[in-house]
């Protein structure tokens, strides 16, 4: 029998698993409002997408090191590790005095927030019997859609009304909250037996991912034979890994194959072009940074709601019409940003609001037909690779944008604003390949198609 201390214990560590987990989730979102005012103080405009895309890339590698470890010396000392390197992260980007220096500390918030996102979900995988873990694990869930849907509006309300540097230092008082209440109150386990981490595999693909991103974003050859020559040897390393980064041999699967690569396209186009709207609407369009917030949250609410009402669809009528409809709206979102971005606001939130109800649906689509591909054994791998690709290629869109721009982008006003319908163009000619990939997808029959109880949630990370 479970008593009322046990349940108010449960409520309190959970409390702050989900207040931790919000602030993580927040901060793949809620900077790139801040971004232009930071540009303006800090300079280094040619390196704008890299504290976005960095944070992403280093939360996303660092996720799978994260919950190993927590295998072989403990949840709570991991989780508490992450939480301190999360707040020391966000202390050091609040203080960063140049460009570089916030950079190199948002990398570091990242590797904390990667933590702070895997052990979450594991913690009340232990906390929680199962009867209860799917209910509590969906509030979790729903953490990352409301912080994608909040997250620009408070940063531009901040950035507005206070300073950038307060995005990062409101971190401190609710991470310190979360440590406290989750430090106190879960119990210490160790000695689980564990595969050998994979450290080297996860160091190269940083270096190779990372290199890439910053050689497209400074134009650098010498960068971009860095990313070339360290994702190659990757490729090699993985091979003899017991326990990979990367499990290519999934990959095999013609349809987790496609669904890698259009969760790839889908993170570069998505997360690409949001990552510059709010530089747009305050650089080239001079509005506030809680307008170029709230223009981003179409997009997202778009997203949410095509989800759950793709989920209902899906049994009835198969993924194969939803893989086409969802690249297809994408396409028309991208190509009225395209063909509209010196419109009202209002007109460019409808874009947005289109591209999200597209991805919401194509991303769904394939990630049933490699759900329903894939033996069980290898279901959850197959979907963490999924969003894996994702968020990988959310970190690589924004540097593919930001190359797009060129100049434009350190010209800023007028400039900016008639070049500015090349980073929709771009994300047009990835939807394009989304939809080339979606035209694979079989037609299920109904009874073959699984049911969806729960939407798949907005992420930035995974």
């Amino acid at each position: 029998m479970i008593t009322s201390a046990v349940v108010s214990h449960r409520i309190r560590v959970t409390a702050g698993l989900i207040l931790g987990l919000f602030l993580a989730a927040l901060e793949a979102t809620v900077v790139a409002t801040a971004m232009p005012r930071v540009i303006r103080e800090l300079g280094g405009v040619q390196l704008y997408s890299l504290p976005f895309a960095l944070y992403l890339l280093m939360a996303t590698v660092s996720g799978p090191i994260w919950g190993r470890a927590s295998d072989l010396y403990g949840r709570r000392r991991l989780y508490l590790a992450a939480v301190l390197i999360f707040l020391l992260g966000s202390a050091l980007s609040g203080a960063a005095r140049s460009m570089g220096m916030l950079i190199a500390t948002r990398t570091l918030q990242g590797l904390g927030g990667g933590g702070l996102q895997t052990l979450t979900f594991t913690l009340v995988g232990e906390l929680y019997p199962l009867r209860e873990r799917a209910r509590v694990q969906g509030w979790i869930s729903g953490v990352w859609g409301f912080s994608a849907l909040v997250g620009p509006l408070i940063g531009g309300l901040i950035v507005d009304h206070f300073s950038w540097r307060w995005v990062f230092y409101l971190n401190l008082p609710f991470g310190i909250a979360a440590l406290l209440l989750v430090g106190r109150g879960v119990p210490e386990r160790v000695g689980h037996e564990a595969p050998r981490i994979d450290l080297s595999g996860a160091a190269l693909f940083t270096l190779g991912a990372g290199a890439l991103i910053y050689g497209l974003e400074l134009e650098s050859p010498g960068a971009l034979i860095v990313a070339a020559l360290s994702l190659i040897l990757f490729v090699f390393v993985e091979r003899s890994q017991e326990l990979p980064l990367l499990p290519f041999p999934a990959l095999r699967r013609p349809f987790a194959f496609r669904g890698f690569l259009g969760n790839l396209l889908g993170g570069m186009a998505f997360f690409g072009m949001t990552a510059y709207i709010p530089f747009f609407v305050q650089v080239a369009r001079g509005q506030s940074a809680t307008v170029g917030g709230l223009l981003l949250s179409p997009m997202t609410v778009g997203w949410t709601v095509s989800s759950v009402l793709a989920a209902r669809w899906l049994p009835r009528w198969g993924p194969r019409p939803m893989a086409r409809w969802g690249p297809l709206a994408m396409m028309a979102g991208f190509g009225l940003w395209a063909l509209a971005w010196r419109a009202p606001l209002p007109v460019l939130a409808l874009a947005g609001l289109i591209v999200g109800a597209g991805m919401g649906t194509v991303m769904l689509a394939l990630l049933v037909c490699a759900q329903e591909e894939a033996p069980r054994e290898v279901l959850g791998v197959v979907t963490a690779m999924l969003l894996f690709a994702r968020n990988i290629g959310g970190s690589m869109g924004a540097a593919a944008m930001g190359a797009a721009l060129g100049p434009a982008l350190a010209a800023g006003g007028e400039v900016l604003l008639n070049a500015f319908w090349r980073v929709p163009a771009l994300a047009l000619v990835l939807a394009i390949g989304i939809l080339l990939i979606g035209r694979g997808v079989p037609d299920l029959p109904a009874s073959e198609t699984p049911e969806i109880s729960e939407p798949i949630e907005v992420r930035a990370v995974e």
